[in-house]
């Protein structure tokens, strides 16, 4: 039997979910042009809830980097690539503000954080190299749909699944099509608030 996120339930190959709670058939082929580096703190991977599965197997040009303290060699590494220009997807704090931020240059490599609001700025705190990237901030991001099954601490908080399609929507333009996997996150979701809701007549969840 396969195991994975401490689960001793057998478990999908391809997306590492419990065969019971399988991604693979909303997953959405989505080309892109800018890589994608998610850097995903240990307690998310473990989350039921987490939406960076279904992007990893949807985006084209997406690796996850499972942690939360990287070796400042090995964060260079994965931070920049020859020929790319590297922006980190992350607003302007008080408690790590972001340097001045060139044009944007294509091709990019954009940094996503996926973890909780206080252990991302915490990495950020904890590694110098990371808050000094330019930054790609979301001023106005959309609606989130993931209010139904996690609660955010602020109003403009949304999915790293929906920031990161919303920012590759913004430096993409039209030829980028955002609406196909979009859809496929809202099913997601719609399928853990299901599997949340207390059971008719056991009071379970």
């Amino acid at each position: 039997m396969n195991t994975a996120l401490n689960s001793p339930r057998a478990v999908c190959a391809r997306c590492l979910r419990p065969q019971s709670t399988c991604l693979c058939a909303l997953v959405q082929p989505t080309d892109h042009r800018t890589e994608v580096l998610v850097l995903q703190h240990p307690q998310e991977q473990r989350q039921a809830k987490n939406s960076v599965a279904l992007l990893r197997l949807s985006l084209a040009r997406c690796d996850v980097v499972v942690g939360d303290r990287f070796a400042p060699a090995q964060l260079q590494a994965l931070l920049h690539r020859p020929g790319r220009d590297t922006r980190l997807l992350y607003p302007d704090v008080p408690a790590a503000p972001a340097a001045p931020a060139p044009a944007v240059a294509e091709p990019l490599r954009l940094v996503v954080i996926d973890a909780t609001w206080r252990k991302s700025l915490r990495m950020l705190l904890e590694h110098p190299a990371l808050a000094a990237l330019p930054r790609l901030s979301l001023d106005a991001p959309e609606p989130t749909r993931y209010r139904a099954i996690r609660a955010a601490r602020r109003s403009d908080q949304v999915s790293t699944l929906e920031a990161t399609v919303q920012a590759l929507s913004r430096l993409e333009g039209p030829s980028f099509d955002a609406a196909p996997l979009l859809d496929a996150f809202g099913r997601f979701v719609a399928g853990v608030a299901a599997r949340q809701r207390p059971k008719e007549g056991t009071g379970q969840a």
